[in-house]
């Protein structure tokens, strides 16, 4: 089974933010330990339980209402 070398690795448990090396697969690649991480569209980030960033969410939430909000006139609303 081939590894896809562009992912990288995150930690979750009660050591997350404990210092470690990046380890080597067997075709020299490096895979490097980081704080968030996307799967399947959803952030997640490193830390003693399992979360997920809504960050990302809210912000593509706002990018598109804003584009939308961009396009039609505004007094129709009333705003």
């Amino acid at each position: 089974m081939r590894i896809n070398a562009k992912k990288s690795c995150l930690r979750i448990g009660p050591r997350f933010n404990a210092t470690c090396t990046s380890f080597i697969t067997s075709d020299g690649h490096d895979r490097p330990w980081v704080c968030e991480m996307r799967y399947l569209g959803i952030y997640f980030v490193a830390g003693r339980n399992m979360t997920c960033s809504v960050s990302y969410a809210k912000r593509s939430f706002y990018r598109s209402s804003n584009a939308i909000f961009g396009k039609v006139d505004r007094h129709a609303f009333g705003l």
